[in-house]
């Protein structure tokens, strides 16, 4: 991932959550990818890490419209995503989609509430709407709206060891090539 293009998702995130009220903490923590896949506009995620504590762990997290956050799973953790601002679609699926039946329903809470939900299909949270993912809920993410601001609420948080794309030729964190200054140094610089 160009050091450019790095530059231009942190200058955007930062504007967006400014202009919606979101004040930062001091020295934020800032994670930017595009999966590896050099692909930033389609495929990414801007993340700040808000605290990473043994037990628990909260992210802020910045997409915009045709940016996809990949269909991924995570073994032990345990999260909350909540729309913040904009609409947010997540597509679910109850395992691993390949080894999902289309249209097999099944369960998951959303707003608190066990709800069922269709495997391979999207659901969309307004402002203010939470969806809870236990370990092995397959998951997809992109916003509706033309910006998205997202949280995340979990239990320990892993990137390094417990994220499982579908897609084997994503990385979590990007390969840097430095074609100019860095106006942010991201979590996996650190």
């Amino acid at each position: 991932m160009k050091r450019s293009v790095l530059n231009r998702a942190y200058l955007k995130a930062k504007d967006c959550f400014e202009k919606h009220g979101w004040a930062l903490p001091p020295n934020p923590k800032w994670d930017i990818t595009d999966c590896g896949l050099g692909d930033f506009e389609h495929c990414g995620l801007v993340l700040i890490n808000l605290a990473e504590e043994p037990e628990y762990c909260e992210k802020l997290m910045y997409n915009h419209k045709l940016q996809i956050c990949p269909a991924h799973c995570h073994k032990k953790k345990k999260e909350d995503i909540i729309c913040r601002y904009g609409k947010l679609a997540i597509v679910l699926w109850p395992r691993h989609p390949q080894k999902s039946r289309a249209g097999e329903p099944f369960l998951v809470k959303i707003n608190g509430e066990s709800r069922q939900v269709t495997s391979g299909k999207k659901v969309v949270l307004s402002p203010g709407e939470r969806i809870t993912l236990c370990p092995g809920i397959y998951h997809k993410f992109f916003p509706q709206s033309d910006e998205c601001i997202l949280s995340e609420i979990s239990t320990a948080n892993d990137d390094a060891h417990d994220n499982f794309f579908v897609n084997e030729d994503i990385g979590r964190f990007p390969g840097i090539v430095e074609d100019e200054t860095p106006l942010v140094i991201l979590v996996s610089e650190s």
